[in-house]
């Protein structure tokens, strides 16, 4: 099976141009994540394995309602064994588990299960992630909920946890900064604001953005506070944090890896 290592990183440059990832595979990290929005990225994913020699690159995430499953196939089987992990999601419709379902029925001939992973949320998605592929790439939780994901896993699947990370020390400004961002326009999704709740926050703390919820999705402050945040994702379950570096001061890449290594 595919393992991720400790430390992924993604940034909106990967999306742009490769000089950013062979950097950071210089620096040691060990998976690029291409969000690619929901688009496809594929050419752009396969810019970096080509422009990279080790690191692996991994899809986060490309929407199977959008993407087809040949795409997906023809680029996989394109490129050298072990460096693209197949990350999947964005089904969306009446029956999500059964459109991923089927897409993954689609592409099993070419990509194994190993080198798939699935952005799985709830208890059935993270259920499917465990049977049909290597594991799950959840964003926006806590680290009780990577407990959790980690006991319906198993031991022998992967879990890559994508994380908000802030390097700001006044609480003021980081709840400004993520009410501002991701989390201020995914509390609006159905999945994510279920997912909230399966967490213990309330429809009030989702609605307004509360400080409670967004101080318990968030790492945040110095260097040293930040490090040590990201390790109790690790101790939780975790087998590897994903970092946006695109916020975080660059001295603090290196620094990371040595932190998580």
């Amino acid at each position: 099976m595919t393992k991720l290592g400790p430390l992924g990183a993604t940034h909106s440059a990967l999306d742009t141009g490769t000089d950013v990832a062979a950097e950071l595979e210089e620096l040691g990290y060990d998976t690029l994540w291409l969000a690619g929005g929901q688009g496809n990225n594929l050419p752009q994913i396969t810019e970096v394995v080509r422009r990279t020699s080790r690191i692996q690159v991994a899809s986060g995430i490309l929407s199977v309602d959008r993407v087809p499953s040949a795409a997906v196939t023809a680029a996989y089987a394109d490129l050298p064994a072990g460096r693209f992990v197949v990350g999947l999601g964005g089904a969306h419709g009446a029956r999500p588990l059964a459109t991923l379902g089927d897409y993954l029925d689609e592409i099993e001939d070419v990509v194994p299960r190993s080198a798939r992973i699935l952005s799985a949320l709830g208890p059935r998605m993270l259920e499917l992630a465990r049977d049909r592929a290597s594991g799950a790439y959840p964003y926006l939780v806590t680290t009780d909920y990577v407990a959790s994901a980690r006991e319906i896993l198993g031991a022998d699947r992967q879990l890559a946890v994508l994380l908000n990370v802030v390097a700001e020390t006044d609480v003021a400004r980081v709840r400004e900064v993520v009410r501002g961002g991701s989390l201020g326009f995914l509390a609006g999704m159905p999945g994510y604001a279920a997912n909230f709740r399966r967490m213990g926050f309330t429809d009030a703390d989702i609605a307004d953005r509360s400080d409670r919820l967004v101080d318990a999705l968030t790492v945040w402050g110095d260097f040293d506070g930040v490090a040590a945040r990201l390790r109790e994702y690790r101790a939780a379950g975790a087998d590897q944090v994903v970092v946006p570096l695109g916020g975080l001061p660059r001295e603090w890449w290196p620094e990371l890896v040595k932190a998580l290594a």
